[in-house]
């Protein structure tokens, strides 16, 4: 039997969506078939599993889940079908980013809202007590907008792209609490959205909505980030508006790609692993309009692109050898937005 992965597709449900969808994905072949609908709820626009893999948690990106704004839901994957727990209200408005940790704990980044909520994790995988972080608190002259969380070894991250910041935290008495480098900072309207590590941690690299850039940070002997590099995601010649989404290294770390919303590009960078510094290969469009997140597949050998103004997911066979992209083909499904792979 052909080895098989399963894909699951966060939408936006403003069209004819109806929430998280799946597909099967043959690694063999880069096939993409059986599409279902997996569970019914309102702007499941981003994902995360467990580290374990049996739970799955999705945002609800509104301002109407209760009183303070939108919700988060976690669920169980049993049998290969979702079953929810339970669902609590994220602290803030259009939560756009769910970060799962080892340590039973996930992460809500709320970008309206301008704060971050922690959930503690049941034994089940059903959320528990939260803790919020207040973002707008930090900078009283510019509007929070928290897009992303991470935790890793060194503690919670979380890019905010109205602060032009990236917030550190650590785990304290129970509690996260500001890092000795509290704020890594970006260029002054520059929005960093997205952001990953290499993987021993030493280099950070950090795309930016709003100026279309590639920032990449070196970490120093006292575990603080500094910027060392900045180039653009867009061709020379684009004259059109400014829009990054997401970014991804490739598994071996050769690689660096990012999406571009308007020129609906992905650029490719290389990079030198001993610097941490990327160099531009080019760019290759998505083949759709409005791609927002993207995946590199489990084997390593296909890119796949959520376009969600064309409803549309395009998957592309990575060169291994020169980081390029070549077109397969494209697929239909409602406004989707975020990609994940069990």
């Amino acid at each position: 039997m052909e080895e098989r992965y399963s894909l699951f597709v966060g939408t936006y449900t403003s069209g004819s969506s109806e929430g998280i969808y799946r597909f099967n994905f043959y690694p063999k072949s880069g096939t993409l078939d059986s599409l279902v609908l997996m569970a019914k709820m309102t702007n499941p626009s981003f994902l995360a599993f467990s580290s374990d893999r049996k739970n799955l948690y999705a945002v609800q990106e509104t301002a109407d889940f209760d009183s303070l704004g939108g919700g988060v839901i976690s669920f169980s994957l049993e049998k290969g079908l979702l079953r929810e727990l339970n669902s609590k209200g994220a602290g803030g408005a259009h939560p756009c980013h769910v970060a799962s940790s080892k340590n039973g704990q996930i992460a809500v980044s709320n970008y309206t809202g301008g704060n971050l909520a922690i959930f503690d994790l049941e034994g089940d995988g059903s959320l528990g007590k939260r803790q919020l972080i207040d973002h707008k608190v930090l900078d009283t002259f510019k509007a929070a907008h928290v897009h992303k969380a991470h935790f890793n070894e060194d503690g919670l991250f979380a890019s905010d792209l109205g602060l032009d910041a990236l917030k550190r935290y650590v785990y304290r008495g129970g509690t996260w609490i500001p890092a000795h480098q509290n704020s890594i900072r970006a260029a002054k309207g520059a929005g960093p959205r997205h952001f990953q590590f290499n993987t021993d941690k030493s280099f950070l690299y950090v795309i930016n909505e709003l100026d279309a850039t590639v920032t990449v940070y070196e970490r120093d002997d006292e575990g603080s980030y500094n910027p060392i590099q900045t180039e653009t995601t867009l061709a020379p010649d684009w004259k059109g508006g400014k829009s990054c989404a997401d970014i991804h290294l490739s598994p071996d770390g050769k690689f660096l790609y990012g999406s571009n919303r308007g020129e609906n590009t992905i650029v490719i960078f290389s990079v030198d692993r001993k610097t941490g510094k990327i160099h531009a290969l080019g760019r290759e469009s998505v083949r759709g309009d409005w791609p927002r997140n993207f995946t590199i597949d489990p084997s390593g050998n296909f890119l796949l692109v959520a376009n969600e103004r064309s409803n549309t997911i395009s998957v592309f066979i990575r060169n291994l050898e020169d980081g390029s992209l070549e077109v397969l083909y494209s697929v239909q499904v409602p406004n989707p937005v975020c990609l994940v792979f069990e």
